[in-house]
């Protein structure tokens, strides 16, 4: 009981001195205010079933935390090229990382492939690029085409010191088989002008491992489909595929469209946008036994650069994620035309230097797209009389006469050997030029403000033809549509489309 009295109480007595060195100083027993000895019986197995859980937590946190990291495989992020950008924040900063599939078939990859596959770093099967804003309200995911035709620039092996001499017109995915991951890494931003943070590459293996630790991934076709190189055989409509038929989705490159490329990344596309929608509505990353399982399996299959080598920093990217609003997850296949191996792919100017721009400026693509730069030095001069250069004026465009005022254009600029045609009429103005006529097309273009996209090769034509449009009835120039970024997204992580099945093989 506490006093009423107004008497002083005696001093405590002074602390008693330390134990032992390091101990500091104890209290007396006369400053204890509790015994734990006289606790009631319940309070002493409360104590001891929190502490056993704080225990066990610590330590199965641990556990995790260990496992997790020693799953984690690195590999350089570059190969030698240039960087002019300072380091970024994974958290708040804009972030742009390299999403590559390997077909190398060594380890447990083995199965897919036979041992001749397995020597080298593979070449990279698929390659996005994951473009984070830094509000996080807009994420691109940007499909390069694995039959793309590129420079791929010097590259160092940074684990062998081995260099590689640059080579032209080389197909994107052969980038890191010589010189590894860094040089792939180095290609991609050579060839969009980016300087991408970081990279993740994964394996055959984990498809399967990842699709059969989610439950399965919900795709769709518009017909049955066997195909049987990649061993995919669904019934038409939707189906949940998990393992080797998952793996299979991914891989086919004959089953959709018309059995190239393009088709097998529109499948790709489709499959992770599904994924995206599965675990954001089964609530997937909110719960951490779930997200440990993903993890572990990611983990297992995953090389990284040392930027996110450690389990913080892949967190900090999940967490970034996790609640994007799956209509903002915008998929795009950047703009190609065949190329002179039909077999081949080659950019498709303007619209891939736009789009390249247009991310440049801001991850956001419902804005129009960015009007090109102007020349910073006067054109050169043509090595060719143009006065001699054979040029035939088609009128399509149903305005009689129109011809002879482009004519007059042309005269003016020194192109005076003008033969003009009537023609059928067409929707757009398009310069069609035979061999050996490259440059006069070209500079007939540049009068005439048109993009190389509507210059064309014709070895039937003698000379250059300028096949006038109804866009070009009035004035110098053609009225060209304002480009739109937004055309060039195919699909997002909200749409669910079914896959055109190819029934021609």
């Amino acid at each position: 009981m506490y006093s009423r009295t107004n008497a002083p109480r005696p001093e405590p007595a002074d602390p008693e001195p330390a134990q032992y060195p390091g101990q500091g100083k104890l209290v007396s027993a006369s400053r204890r205010r509790f015994s734990y000895r006289r606790a009631p019986g319940w309070l002493k197995i409360t104590g001891i079933v929190v502490g056993a859980a704080l225990v066990a937590a610590l330590g199965f946190g641990g556990y995790w935390a260990w496992r997790l990291q020693s799953n984690i495989t690195t590999s350089a992020l570059g190969a030698g090229g240039q960087r002019s950008e300072g380091p970024i924040n994974d958290k708040t900063d804009r972030l742009q990382v390299l999403i590559l599939g390997t077909d190398t078939r060594d380890g447990k990859n083995g199965d897919f492939g036979t041992a001749d596959q397995s020597t080298g770093y593979g070449q990279s099967d698929v390659m996005m690029l994951l473009d984070i804003s830094a509000d996080n309200q807009d994420v691109n995911v940007v499909s390069f085409p694995r039959d793309l035709l590129v420079d791929v620039p010097t590259c160092t092996d940074q684990e062998t010191g081995l260099e590689y001499p640059a080579r032209r017109n080389a197909m994107i995915n052969s980038a890191m088989a010589e010189a590894g991951i860094g040089c792939a890494v180095d290609t991609v931003n050579n060839v969009t002008g980016f300087e991408i943070d970081h990279f993740m590459m994964a394996d055959f293996n984990s498809v399967k491992e990842l699709s059969n630790t989610v439950g399965g991934v919900e795709v769709c076709v518009d017909s049955a489909v066997y195909d049987p190189d990649s061993g995919l055989r669904l019934p038409a409509g939707s189906s949940s595929v998990q393992g080797d038929q998952a793996l299979a989705f991914l891989r086919t490159r004959y089953g959709f469209a018309d059995g190239g490329d393009l088709g097998r990344i529109q499948a790709q596309q489709a499959f992770l946008g599904s994924l995206t929608r599965k675990l954001k509505d089964e609530g997937t990353l909110s719960d951490p036994q779930k997200v440990l399982g993903i993890a572990d399996t990611v983990t297992r299959n995953l090389t990284v650069d040392k930027g996110l080598a450690s389990i913080p920093a892949l967190l900090t990217i999940a967490d970034r994620l996790k609640n994007i609003d799956p209509a903002k997850v915008n998929f795009i296949t950047v703009p190609t035309v065949p190329a002179a191996n039909p077999n081949r792919l080659q950019l498709a100017e303007p619209a891939a230097g736009n789009l390249f721009a247009a991310l440049m400026q801001s991850a956001d693509l419902s804005g129009p797209a960015p009007a090109p730069d102007a020349p910073s030095s006067p054109a050169p001069q043509p090595e060719y009389d143009k006065a001699l250069q054979p040029i035939t004026v088609a009128n399509g465009t149903s305005i009689v006469g129109r011809s002879n005022d482009i004519a007059a254009i042309l005269a003016g600029t020194g192109f005076t050997n003008v033969t003009r045609i009537a023609a059928q009429p067409t929707d757009e103005t398009v310069i069609y030029y035979g061999a050996d006529f490259d440059d006069v097309a070209a500079d007939l273009a540049a009068v005439f403000g048109l993009p190389p996209a509507n210059v064309l090769a014709a070895p039937g034509v003698q000379g250059v033809q300028l096949y006038l449009g109804i866009d070009f009835t009035t004035g110098d120039q053609p009225t060209l549509p304002a480009p739109s970024t937004r055309d060039v997204v195919s699909q997002t992580a909200q749409d669910q489309k079914c896959q055109s099945v190819n029934t021609f093989r």
